[in-house]
């Protein structure tokens, strides 16, 4: 039975892949400091080959102790200050989280002879793009404008550009889309689901810049992209770094608005001009697909339908409350 460590576990995107690992038979110790609760692991808490390790990944003590008490075959490095917001209102640690202790937690797996480590990375990397009419790609420069992103690129280049090469070591960056949909640590502050709730809720949804794009894509799918890079043989995939996502599921707010006014027609929506973004970008998934051939299983209005319904039937009583959000709500 293959061993994997799966850090920040209980978040948003961890708590699917849980559950995606565990099903096919995985080994699964998720390591976790528990910043937003722990309530998003307690379905799984019995399951024979889940074990579940509180603390902080900068935590070198507990994750050498880990890392040397059991045969890992891979780390999934999901463990962060997530999103320009948090970072920006905690600058320290998040530089100590995403940077300081990443580079720790890489360098004891190198050591200790993991044989695979996907970094979590993001397309908020490519900043705004060059060709407003074009798209970037992992070949395009990086040009991040957000502290968030610079450490992810830090990191990225450290992993993959700066420690010495090995055969017998695998490591792959995922430059993820920005996430959407239902997850067991439910968030309401990324634009899918927080555009969706407020419309459900009856309220006027305040809409910033429009026209400024992005990439989207499912939670789920970003689970089926990791499988595929643990499935994947290593010189396909070593050194490497993939955007995930699909390239027709680049929108602007705008598209999105309309995409959430097609199943709640009666949505009260104002926008707000914003002349510039730092952020603008779309992006082509051309290369997960071609080498790997991943595509994703749900789109935006999957995303919106489940959001819609989880909010319009109050099986979330109440989406205001702060553990849905990262940020000061």
């Amino acid at each position: 039975m293959k061993s994997i460590i799966v850090t920040g576990g209980a978040g948003y995107v961890g708590s699917v892949l849980l559950r995606v690992l565990l099903k096919r038979g995985y080994q699964v110790f998720c390591v976790d400091r528990l910043m937003f609760g722990g309530e998003a692991l307690i379905d799984v808490w019995n399951e024979p080959n889940f074990t579940f390790v509180k603390g902080d990944v900068g935590n070198q003590a507990l994750m050498g102790e880990l890392l040397a008490g059991e045969e890992i075959e891979a780390v999934v490095h999901l463990a962060a200050i997530v999103g320009d917001p948090a970072c920006k209102a905690n600058p320290e640690l998040a530089e100590k989280t995403n940077w300081q202790a990443s580079k720790d937690l890489l360098d004891a797996c190198v050591n200790h002879k993991v044989r695979r480590f996907i970094f979590a990375s993001t397309c908020s990397n490519y900043g705004k793009m060059a060709d407003p009419h074009g798209y970037v790609d992992e070949a395009s420069p990086l040009a991040p404008v957000s502290l968030y992103a610079e450490l992810k690129v830090r990191f990225e280049n450290y992993l993959l550009k700066e420690i010495p090469k090995k055969d017998d070591f695998c490591p792959t960056s995922l430059r993820f889309a920005t996430v959407y949909g239902l997850s067991n640590r439910m968030r309401f502050d990324l634009t899918v689901n927080e555009f969706t709730k407020e419309i459900a809720s009856g309220r006027e949804l305040i809409v910033f810049g429009e026209n400024f794009w992005r990439p989207y894509c499912h939670v789920a799918d970003f689970s089926r992209a990791i499988l595929h890079i643990l499935a994947a043989p290593p010189p396909l995939v070593a050194y490497d770094v993939f955007n995930v996502g699909d390239t027709e599921e680049n929108y602007t707010k705008k598209m999105i608005v309309e995409e959430i006014l097609k199943q709640l027609p009666d949505g009260k929506v104002k926008y707000i001009r914003k002349d510039e973004d730092p952020r603008d970008y779309r992006v082509s998934f051309a290369k997960i697909n071609r080498v790997l051939n991943f595509k994703v299983a749900k789109t935006v209005p999957d995303g919106i339908r489940e959001v819609k319904d989880i909010v319009k039937s109050g099986v979330i009583s109440n989406p205001e409350e702060q553990r849905y959000y990262n940020i000061p709500h």
